[in-house]
């Protein structure tokens, strides 16, 4: 089954077109036969492809909305597309609606849509590539939902809730969702790959660290726990997103600062994190250029935070699982930046985490599904690098979706 897989930021689209083959009795892709983005939408925005008989190609083209953005990716791919079976789109917060991959119906549509005030950065992104797709090809394709927060459907009631009043909760629908689960997804499997080990018999803690981070306990395949909770502000630093904070904060700056609550809060989501912190950029390879080259004081907080708030996370979640076969790391920053890792793994050998300093350098750039240990042999838990590969994972479910409606 030839997949096409729809990716959509708020400014952005990745796509990929690769096949699913049964292999042994099992679901299997074959390598991308076309994969690149569409970057910068609402102006000039660049276009990047590569496959197997276009080497790369980048151009620069206008585009004023992902509708837009859809017809040029379509336009540029041409006769490529024309056995397209299946469309994949990742879309980041299914509620408590949508705790699988779902066939997406009009129906279906307008529930994404409504739970786009869950998630207000993230579904109106996500809604924007399934019309802008629907505009081009048509209804007689089908299209599928991947959803970030229908991995972390099986976590236990106890870390589902938060405490506060049970009929507020239900009647707002009000628990911890969980998000990132298609990385947090593709970093288990990646291990599963690289060990030959049975994620049934593992535990392990994954840690998604880009513009976006979160950390996940996971168990026998499940996920256990996770540190993103109703909204994706919860949880580690981030990019431009505080993580966790005290609640009280939002009241009191509203109030002293003569603002909306709801500006506060995107204050939380756009200005705060590493930018906050640094009061210079929410790019981890900026901080640390300028932490070592310049002393910046304020770049080497929000380093340290960044790192010790992940750290923190990773001591907490040791407790939930009982200890821990393997830590994980993922995304932009996890795979490519060895020092941060250094940081985060720094004076862990109370509970066994230690890296081996080459390893650690060494991997960076992995290719995307592969992995690299980058502990001591013998050490446990061990400490690996995985290059996430949600494309994959989405190709997956949308086939295994397809197929289960005949």
């Amino acid at each position: 089954m030839r997949i096409l897989v729809i990716n959509s930021g708020s400014s952005s689209i990745k796509f990929r077109l690769s096949e699913a083959v049964e292999e042994n009795g099992a679901l299997a892709t074959r390598p991308a036969l076309i994969e690149g983005a569409v970057k910068g939408i609402r102006g000039l925005v660049s276009f990047e492809v590569t496959g197997q008989q276009l080497g790369v190609s980048t151009d620069k083209i206008q585009a004023q909305d992902h509708i837009q953005a859809m017809r040029v990716l379509m336009d540029r791919l041409g006769d490529s597309l024309d056995s397209v079976e299946a469309v994949g789109h990742r879309v980041v917060h299914g509620g408590d609606r949508y705790v699988e991959s779902t066939l997406i119906t009009e129906q279906v549509e307008a529930g994404i849509d409504e739970l786009s005030e869950l998630a207000p950065l993230h579904n109106p992104a996500c809604l924007a590539g399934i019309r802008g797709a629907k505009a081009v090809m048509g209804a007689t394709v089908p299209m599928v939902a991947v959803f970030d927060t229908a991995f972390h459907r099986t976590m236990p009631e106890v870390a589902r809730h938060y405490a506060i009043p049970t009929e507020l909760a239900d009647r707002h629908r009000i628990r911890r969702y969980g998000f990132h689960g298609i990385a947090h997804a593709s970093l288990a499997n990646g291990y599963a790959a690289c060990t030959g080990r049975s994620l049934r018999e593992a535990r392990i803690i994954t840690i998604q660290l880009g513009n976006g981070c979160s950390i996940a306990a996971i168990a026998e395949g499940r996920s256990i726990d996770t540190s993103m909770g109703f909204t994706p502000l919860e949880g580690l630093v981030m990019g431009t997103r505080s993580g966790d904070v005290d609640a009280s904060l939002v009241s009191l700056l509203a109030e002293r600062e003569k603002v909306e609550p709801a500006e506060v809060e995107r204050w939380l989501n756009e200005r705060s994190g590493l930018l906050g912190l640094s009061g210079r950029s929410n790019d981890m390879r900026e901080l640390l250029r300028v932490a070592e080259q310049q002393r910046d004081e304020r770049a080497e907080l929000a380093i340290e935070l960044f790192c010790y708030r992940a750290r923190k996370y990773i001591g907490s979640y040791l407790a939930v699982l009982g200890g821990a076969d393997a830590i994980v790391f993922g995304g932009g920053i996890g795979e490519n930046a060895p020092d941060v890792r250094k940081r985060i793994c720094r004076n862990m050998a109370w509970c066994g985490i230690s890296l081996n300093a080459d390893r650690n350098q060494a991997a960076v750039g992995l290719r995307p599904g592969s992995a690299a240990k980058i502990s001591p042999d013998g050490s446990m838990p061990a400490v690996y690098v995985v290059a996430a590969d949600e494309e994959t994972w989405i190709t997956k479910e949308t086939a295994h979706c397809v197929q289960a409606i005949g």
